[in-house]
């Protein structure tokens, strides 16, 4: 395990395939995210303005650099359609070193 990763994995929800697939792409275009995985079918339930909602939406994992994580975070929150998005990121604390190289490559870390 690296005790300090380098890398991180971004959860984020959407409410349809479509902006979900603007969102990511977006990301990727702008070097914030080296991928975005979209699985959609999702049911979320969750307490909003005192009620409890259940939703259908869109899953998104990103995967970024640790260096370029709060800039995608920033980016989300300006670009997502919910008020509140879900924007989490999980340190990836072991990976093929390729793949997780490729992340830096992908999204401009180290330059």
């Amino acid at each position: 395990m690296h005790p300090d990763p380098r890398h991180h994995l971004l959860l984020c929800t959407c409410p349809d395939v479509a902006q979900a697939t603007r969102l990511a792409e977006q990301l990727v275009e702008e070097e914030l995210a080296a991928c975005v995985n979209l699985v959609p079918g999702l049911t979320s339930i969750y307490r909003w303005a005192g009620e409890i909602a259940r939703e259908r939406e869109v899953l998104l994992l990103i995967k970024t650099s640790a260096e370029r994580s709060r800039a995608l975070i920033d980016r989300l929150a300006e670009l997502h359609p919910y008020e509140t998005p879900e924007a989490i990121a999980v340190p990836i604390t072991e990976g093929l070193a390729d793949y997780l190289n490729w992340i830096d490559t992908a999204t401009g870390a180290h330059r």
